[in-house]
């Protein structure tokens, strides 16, 4: 999938399946089973009168709130031709209404101990403060007040136009990993929007102007088109005289539909090579097209979770039992995948080569090993231990108030239901060995595949590349 971008830099990967949100501390759940239930996130909501959904994850543990309000509205929602605008306009976000001037929104936070920041990804875009629970009313009085007065000028944008673009010179151009992650992604995806990346092709940043700013902010933040989550030490009781205060007279307005293209069945394996003199050591990397939550086959959707924690969730997973300690043909593995998501997604694998071992050789043990699995499936055990280990990294994430905030807010903001996220144990739970042998069949298709290859740059002395690869970019055409 694209990147996340932040007001910080770039995150990688944005929220992916609830398994990548444990790994990266945010998710708490409760082991599956029974009783499963009884340590969920129990939100409690409401919903106004002008469309805003609230919803409220109490947890005492200390006395600090974390506000988030997520827009259903990401770069594939943008227009052709004015990829980056989403991101652009979560930049301009901080540049200040008439009560409050640029800049000092953060410095208000910051002076009241508080944090806070921004993302966007393809499909929303998302605001947050963790402040002292006393300070709730002021970070409220902040949020709402430029999601209904945001003050757009071209003094501000032309500055942070070249702002975003040495931010994307920073966190891509000069990365070769995020390079390659970027053609990748737009080889896979050549007809959705999920095709173009979230901080935009750098033409198409220098097109856009401040009147396309305004309108894609007019277009799509507004309450009815938003989620408020409050999580920490906060009840639906205490927070809804605040909210009702802070966000309840900002009119609702029509929102557009949100549209996701799907892309034909591929008629072959695509590859995508990239050399850089800044590689030093190759790597190989792999997206199948995949469905997610809301397109495509459904029904694979936890399955697909188990499978990717079966083929690369730690030391007991198939790869790297297989490649990295019995075989000692990769020094690391990975595996990734995506369901929350408004369009189709991807299924996702990574591998080093161990030293010494060349390329090739990897690339043919990968692909030999996924084979196996599309064809012969997995084993009952590997599943139950798939599960299990997905249990108890949910119970491991259930301190932190952020979590719930994260998880509940990507969730509702591609169009589950707070239901959804609460029964995701009992649904990975019920998965079977033979839901997963289907969903490998399904995906695991090398002719829908698209690997990756990064590489030194041509004539760079490296044992572990194999056989010769040709120079260059590896497409027919410049997908900027």
């Amino acid at each position: 999938m694209t990147p996340t971008m932040t007001k910080g830099g770039r995150q990688r990967p944005p929220f992916s399946c609830l398994r990548l949100l444990l790994l990266a501390g945010l998710l708490a759940t409760a082991p599956c089973g029974p009783a499963a239930r009884a340590a969920l996130f129990h939100p409690q909501t409401f919903t106004l009168k002008n469309g805003l959904v609230v919803v409220v994850i109490p947890n005492h543990r200390v006395p600090v709130v974390t506000q988030m309000v997520w827009y259903k509205v990401g770069s594939a929602d943008e227009a052709p031709g004015k990829g980056g605008l989403a991101h652009m306009v979560e930049h301009m976000m901080f540049k200040g209404t008439p009560s409050v001037p640029a800049g000092r929104f953060s410095r208000l936070v910051a002076e009241n101990g508080g944090r806070d920041n921004a993302f966007t990804t393809a499909d929303y875009t998302a605001f947050y403060q963790s402040v002292a629970a006393d300070k709730l009313a002021l970070v409220m009085r902040l949020e709402s007040d430029r999601m209904a007065h945001l003050q757009l000028a071209d003094k501000d944008f032309q500055p942070e136009r070249q702002v975003v673009l040495e931010e994307r010179r920073l966190r891509i151009d000069s990365q070769p990993a995020a390079r390659l992650e970027e053609r990748m992604t737009a080889a896979l995806f050549r007809i959705s929007p999920y095709h173009h990346p979230v901080i935009g092709w750098p033409r198409e940043i220098k097109r856009y102007t401040l009147a396309d700013v305004v309108a894609f902010h007019k277009r799509w933040y507004a309450p009815n088109n938003a989620i408020l989550v409050l999580a920490g030490d906060i009840t639906a009781a205490t927070a809804r005289p605040l909210v009702e205060q802070y966000y309840g007279a900002i009119p609702a307005r029509p929102l557009p539909p949100r549209r996701r293209a799907a892309d034909p069945e591929a008629a072959a394996p695509r590859l995508v090579v990239l050399r850089d003199p800044d590689v030093t050591a190759p790597s190989w990397s792999r997206s199948y097209p995949a469905p997610s939550y809301h397109a495509g086959n459904t029904a694979l959707a936890y399955p697909l979770q188990v499978l990717a924690e079966v083929l690369g969730g730690g030391a007991t997973s198939r790869l790297y039992k297989t490649l990295v300690v019995e075989r000692k043909l990769a020094s690391a593995v990975s595996t990734g995948y995506n369901p929350e998501a408004v369009g189709t997604t991807s299924f996702d694998l990574a591998a080093d080569p161990a030293p010494g071992v060349p390329l090739a050789r990897l690339r043919a043990a990968l692909d030999s090993l996924l084979a196996d699995v599309a064809t012969r499936g997995v084993s009952a055990r590997e599943v139950a231990r798939a599960k299990r280990h997905l249990a108890i990294d949910a119970a491991y994430a259930r301190d932190s108030s952020h979590t719930g905030a994260r998880v509940l807010g990507a969730a509702l903001a591609v169009g589950d239901r707070v239901a959804d996220v609460e029964a995701w144990p009992e649904r990975i739970a019920a998965v079977t060995p033979a839901d997963v042998d289907a969903a490998a069949r399904a995906v695991l298709r090398r002719r829908a595949s698209v690997t990756g290859l990064l590489l030194p740059a041509p004539g760079h002395a490296d044992g572990n590349i194999g056989r010769a690869l040709p120079a260059g970019r590896p497409w027919g055409r410049d997908l900027r």
